[in-house]
């Protein structure tokens, strides 16, 4: 068993003032593999506390030196990266092949991104050639709390404790308590590299405790969270009392559109791309949209492809799915099976219950409905687990329609070899990603949503202006640059 009890805060790991342990499910074993101590309102003060006595020296230390500090980041990861894929695999269920070769290299992936454009930004800037004497100075807004989420810990972990710690801000880290051995490893490559007492803290605990003291603490200035829209809501409310900016990256119900003339991978590519992650990612293209004259094809396909993805622990070697991360996300994830069946779903592949040859662990089979229709309860709702909606359209107007009816806006993903269309698609569709053709976002493109799919932007030069104050200034003497 695993022991990692102690916070850590002001440069060095210390004790929770009032102990209280949690143990971390192992979800491939249902047994515990690690425990925990969730921190208090009283925790969370010292490490505000730290942060702020940090933010004048942080703050003033010149970029050149910031970026030097988290290239530091950068070799530590890179000395120790199968520990980091071993921590993420036990505590979320991410089997050992996608925890090394996608999970864990998040943060070498948004590290770099960063900073190449941390290299691009003017922090003292001219207004324009109409005001010669005007400056416009970017620069850290303050103290930040961080919350990330469970199902892709170290991609959410670089994606604000890097730009934030580049903008200049010292920061208070509460990864999930589900997640926390990544972030804590995460801990001990900040402090090897070097980083000044207090710019960097880390403080486990629940959403209740840390999450809501940090939401709501007048020293910190900013609060970035990832996680569900509800906890969202709850966060924003928490923080408008101190007028603090929040930036929300929260649940998505993405849209493949595949059209007659998509290539022939494309269904194989969605569903393979749903079940990913065990379906355990807020981009998941959950709902699949098809042409009326392809779509029995496609769910005939569709349910192939479900049919041949392995199931097994996250021990193993493999491209197989692993479990979802908890006894409450597996009883949830079963729930929504349910309802699709009840409200007249047609189910074509997976269903109710574990694989027939695993007897514990949270797996879940991968499922695929056709003939859903919009309005259904797994049409509309998020469900976060290897869950596949299928909806036949008949115009390029009724699936736009369709796609954009959900309260969320994440990711999009269209699928057509006319390109007149795809443009077309991408600017009708009301999300704040589209991927077309398979295609992914190219490096330092920003990652974020609209509507209850939170505001953020996160990642490239937008991710570290989310950190920073704009100052315009007038009367700049020019001569004394």
């Amino acid at each position: 068993m695993i022991e990692k009890r102690d916070f850590y805060i002001n440069g060095a790991w210390v004790a929770p003032l009032t102990p209280r342990d949690c143990e971390v499910i192992d979800p491939s074993t249902e047994e515990p593999c690690a425990v925990i101590s969730l921190g208090s309102a009283a925790d969370c003060d010292r490490a505000v506390a730290a942060a702020k006595a940090a933010f004048p020296g942080w703050a003033a230390t010149p970029p050149a030196t910031r970026r030097a500090y988290v290239a530091k980041i950068l070799e530590q990861y890179e000395a120790r990266v199968e520990e980091m894929a071993k921590a993420i695999s036990m505590e979320m269920g991410a089997p050992m092949d996608l925890a090394r070769n996608s999970q864990a290299p998040c943060l070498p992936w948004h590290l770099k991104n960063f900073l190449t454009a941390f290299d691009e930004i003017e922090w003292v800037r001219p207004l324009g050639d109409h005001a010669p004497n005007d400056r416009i100075a970017l620069e850290p807004i303050g103290v930040v709390g961080l919350i990330t989420p469970w199902n892709w810990p170290m991609n959410q972990v670089t994606l604000k404790v890097i730009p934030a710690l580049l903008a200049g801000c010292p920061c208070v880290l509460k990864p999930s308590e589900e997640s926390p051995l990544s972030s804590m490893l995460f801990a001990e490559f900040v402090h090897d590299a070097g980083l000044p007492p207090g710019v960097f803290n880390l403080v486990n605990g629940d959403g209740m405790g840390v999450g809501s003291r940090l939401s709501e603490h007048p020293d910190v200035e900013m609060i970035s969270f990832t996680g569900s829209t509800r906890a969202g809501k709850a966060i924003s409310k928490a923080a408008a009392e101190t007028l603090k900016r929040v930036t929300l990256e929260l649940g998505g119900k993405g849209a493949n559109l595949i059209f007659a003339d998509a290539d022939d991978r494309a269904v194989e590519r969605g569903v393979r791309h749903m079940m990913n992650n065990t379906g355990q990612s807020c981009n998941a293209p959950s709902r699949m949209l098809v042409e009326r004259s392809i779509y029995d094809a496609a769910v005939e396909k569709a349910g192939e492809v479900a049919r041949s993805i392995a199931v097994g622990p996250a021990s193993e070697e493999g491209h197989h799915i692993g479990p979802v991360v908890n006894k409450r996300q597996w009883e949830q994830i079963q729930g929504y099976i349910q309802k699709g069946i009840e409200e007249g779903a047609r189910l074509v592949a997976g269903g109710l219950g574990r694989p027939e040859h695993l007897n514990r662990g949270y797996f879940v089979k991968p499922t695929v409905f056709a003939d859903v229709t919009p309005g259904m309860t797994i049409e509309r709702e998020e469900i976060f687990g290897p869950v596949l909606s299928i909806i036949p359209f008949d115009t390029e107007e009724e699936a736009i329609r369709i796609a954009n009816d959900t309260p969320y806006g994440l990711t999009n993903y269209v699928q057509s070899q006319d390109g007149a269309r795809r443009n077309r698609l991408a600017r009708a569709l009301r999300s704040g990603m589209v991927e077309m053709n398979g295609k992914s976002r190219g490096a330092g493109s920003p990652f974020g949503g609209i509507k209850a799919s939170g505001r953020a932007r996160e990642g490239g030069h937008w991710g570290i202006e989310e950190f920073l104050e704009v100052k315009a200034i007038s009367g700049w003497d020019s001569a004394a640059e």
